[in-house]
């Protein structure tokens, strides 16, 4: 049995650190006197104290590196500890929700997910809304480090290819990885606040537009209405747009950009690739709904504009019910969410890299069969690529839809309709929020689902974020006899 204390020690402060974030509610209540601001304080108590002491319990005075099996715990650790602490603010707030629709709301939030159990948000007090958007904002930094720093280490779903990419390749530009850390950390900020001026100046309230930064710089889509998008107009829509597609982007390619290397982010394939997608998918979509009279001109290109990026970058909003367009909109918008983001973004699914590196793989398959005496070498970035990316990719995507099949059917068991469970294990799976049809489309919620079908949701998001293999290797023999 390997040495645990490391991991507890850092989980244990992480937690203390979401128990302080509780104090900008805290004031936020206090200031307006909503009569909910105790309940930020108790919870902020609460969870400092506890991380407080599992961090204190496990501290040593020497300071060592993780191991490969700590690493992998810690990942999923972190992961499932935060909700449990972030939603007691749900418990024991304004929203009269059991630990599982608070649960299950945390987790939608860290993981970015978007999805939610809550009607009325309207009327929440402004606290919980502004707790709501803390959780993705620190979902949205903390995944960005995990894809960074944890998942190339991991060597999941063909991340180590960025390993080079992410550190090395600064050389003495930025020797450090903590320096690029804290680097994407300050971008990551100056993005949000970029979007909440924006936003403000296209027309929404103040409190709005911080709650909206937040949320579509962690592309996690939570809103404080329940329309979500539909009543803000074109300029916020445009606006949000904007946003959603640049935290979509590598995070990475920012930090090069802003250290004398302005190509780097229009020489990446998977940002081109990304964009061909979007222009592909919101031109068809748009054809498809002016032939049929469903919405025609800017009003038309506009809503499928916004709606395509917010599923394919996973953000989750929407501004239009895209339920009604038809069923070929219906298959698409299934189809561009299981795409998602560039890796080391916000964003979430299956990622552009990984199907390029398929492709890539396919076809130099193809070449072989043809020429079965040549050599060919797959290559991504101008960098040759060995078989263990490409294993570690099939195997990714074997297990993606291995996993998406099985929860859908869990969730069927539960008794969910097959378009509602499918769409549901889709839309938990790759982080997107809202599924199809009556129940959790784009007009409803999850709050009518049974406990067990959020649960079940509820740890497919967790798998979702972490790269599924990430939190996998956890249940094998070898990874606890090691």
């Amino acid at each position: 049995m390997f040495d645990v204390r490391p991991v507890f020690n850092v989980v244990g402060l992480l937690v203390s650190c979401l128990g302080l974030t509780m104090l900008f509610p805290f004031a936020l209540d206090l200031s307006r006197g909503n009569g909910h601001s105790g309940v930020f304080l108790e919870c902020a108590l609460i969870t400092v104290l506890t991380g407080g002491m599992i961090y204190l319990a496990t501290r040593r005075e020497e300071a060592r590196g993780l191991t490969l099996q700590q690493t992998f715990l810690l990942t999923t650790g972190v992961w499932v500890a935060l909700p449990l602490f972030g939603a007691l603010p749900f418990v024991l707030g304004a929203t009269d929700a059991s630990y599982t629709d608070a649960f299950f709301e945390a987790m939608s939030g860290l993981t970015t997910t978007g999805a939610t159990v809550f009607s009325g948000l309207d009327y929440l007090p402004d606290g919980l809304l502004l707790w709501r958007s803390i959780l993705q904002w620190l979902g949205g930094i903390g995944i960005i480090v995990v894809a960074m720093v944890f998942l190339p280490e991991l060597r999941v779903g063909g991340m180590q290819i960025f390993r080079s990419e992410g550190f090395d390749t600064f050389g003495k530009i930025l020797p450090r990885a903590t320096e690029i850390a804290a680097q994407i950390a300050w971008l990551y900020v100056a993005l949000t606040a970029a979007c909440a001026v924006v936003y403000i100046a296209s027309g929404m309230r103040s409190f709005d537009a911080v709650l909206h930064a937040m949320t579509t710089i962690a592309t996690g889509g939570f809103s404080s209405y329940d329309a979500s998008f539909v009543r803000f107009g074109a300029a916020t829509e445009y606006a949000c747009v904007l946003f959603m597609c640049l935290a979509a982007l590598p995070f990475v390619r920012y930090v090069q950009l802003i250290n004398g290397q302005p190509s780097s982010l229009f020489k990446d394939t998977q940002v081109r690739m990304f964009f061909i997608i979007l222009m592909v998918a919101v031109g068809f979509l748009t054809a498809v709904l002016w032939q049929g009279n469903e919405l025609q001109g800017e009003l038309g290109f506009r809503k499928v504009l916004f709606n395509v990026v917010s599923i394919v970058t996973g953000t989750g909003y929407v501004s239009a019910d895209y339920s009604g367009w038809g069923p070929v909109a219906i298959v698409l918008f299934f189809y561009v969410g299981l795409v998602g983001g560039c890796a080391g973004s916000t964003s979430c699914s299956v990622k552009v890299f990984r199907y390029q590196l398929l492709v890539s793989a396919i076809h130099m398959q193809l070449r072989k069969i043809n020429s079965p005496h040549g050599v060919f070498n797959l290559r991504y970035q101008g960098r040759i690529v060995g078989t263990d990316v490409i294993n570690s990719v099939i195997s990714f995507f074997v297990i993606f839809f291995v996993s998406l099949g099985i929860s859908a059917m869990a969730l069927a068991f539960t008794g969910l309709d097959m378009l509602t469970a499918f769409s549901g294990a889709a839309a938990a799976l790759a982080n997107i929020g809202p599924g199809l049809g009556e129940v959790i489309g784009p007009s409803g919620n999850y709050g009518s689902l049974n406990d067990t079908a959020k649960w079940i949701l509820a740890m497919t998001m967790l798998l979702g974020r972490l790269e599924l293999l990430a939190v996998y290797t956890l249940f094998t023999l070898r990874f606890w006899r090691n």
